[in-house]
C-alpha cells in the first residue's frame, strides 16, 4: 500500500512540474484545451481566451460568419474602387466611401436590409439548432457548397483551415482597406 502511495505522490509531482502546453500560434500563451478536436484549434489560436467563456460552436459559427463576409467585402471595396460598377446612374460616380450614404439617399438599402434580414434568421435558426443537437450540422455549415470539398478527410481539413485563416487574414484587411481609404481619401491601392 506504502508503494502506490508513493508512486501516486511522485505522479502527482510529476504533473505539477510538468510544462504546460503551449500555443503552437502564441507560444507565449497556453495552449486552450477547449480547441481540442476543431479545425484549427491544434494551432491553439484563441489570444484572448473567448471559448473559455463562450462555446467553442458560437465562437466558429460567429468567426466562420465573419470571414467569409470580410472575403466578399475586401474583394468588393477593391472591385468597386477598381472601377467595376452595377449599371445604372446612381451606381456611377460614385466612392467606395460614399456609396453607403448614397444608397441610402436611393433607397436601394432597404431591400438588401430585408434580404440581410432573411439569411440572418435562417443562419441563427440553424446556429440554435445545431449547437443544441437537433439537427446534424457543423458550425459555419449552411448546407451549401460541401460538395466541392475535397473528399479525401485530410484534404478536407486542410481547406477548411484554410478557410478560417483567409478569414482572419481577410477581416484585418478589411479593416486595414476601410481605414486607409479615409485616411487617405482616396481608391485603392491608395497611393
Amino acid at each position: 500500500a506504502g508503494t502506490r502511495v508513493a508512486r501516486s505522490a511522485t505522479a502527482l509531482h510529476a504533473e505539477a512540474t510538468e510544462e504546460p502546453r503551449m500555443s503552437a500560434a502564441l507560444p507565449y500563451l497556453k495552449y486552450p484545451e477547449q480547441l481540442d478536436g476543431w479545425v484549427g484549434g491544434e494551432k491553439g489560436f484563441d489570444p484572448m481566451n473567448i471559448t473559455m467563456a463562450l462555446p467553442v460552436y458560437w465562437c466558429r459559427e460567429a468567426e466562420l460568419k465573419h470571414g467569409r463576409v470580410c472575403m466578399l467585402a475586401t474583394v468588393g471595396w477593391i472591385a468597386t474602387d477598381s472601377g467595376l460598377r452595377f449599371a445604372g446612374d446612381m451606381f456611377q460616380n460614385v466612392s467606395t466611401i460614399e456609396a453607403h450614404n448614397k444608397m441610402l439617399e436611393a433607397g436601394v438599402m432597404a431591400p438588401l436590409l430585408a434580404g440581410v434580414a432573411v439569411v440572418e434568421l435562417y443562419g441563427g435558426w440553424l446556429t440554435l439548432n445545431g449547437f443544441e443537437e437537433r439537427i446534424k450540422r457543423e458550425a459555419g455549415d449552411f448546407f451549401i457548397g460541401k460538395q466541392v470539398l475535397p473528399k479525401d478527410p485530410e484534404q478536407e481539413r486542410l481547406m477548411r483551415l484554410k478557410e478560417i485563416e483567409n478569414g482572419r487574414l481577410a477581416m484585418l484587411a478589411f479593416s486595414g482597406i476601410c481605414t486607409q481609404a479615409v485616411l487617405t481619401n482616396s481608391a485603392w491601392p491608395f497611393l
